[in-house]
């Protein structure tokens, strides 16, 4: 995330906080720390962050 100018906002238990200022505002995406993820939560990090799948798969 750091990449594509995320930073670390807070972090709360097991969830970090990012966000990214951009021209149309600011885009927030909490984030678990957890080494697995749902699929569900997943694809709405994807969908909020803007980031290509394609930089999620490994």
């Amino acid at each position: 995330m750091l990449r594509h100018a995320f930073v670390e906002v807070r972090r709360r238990g097991c969830h970090i906080v990012v966000q990214k200022k951009t021209p149309e505002g600011t885009v927030t995406v909490p984030v678990p720390d957890h080494k697995e993820l749902r699929i569900g939560t997943l694809q709405s990090i994807i969908r909020r962050s803007g980031v290509p799948r394609s930089e999620f798969e490994s």
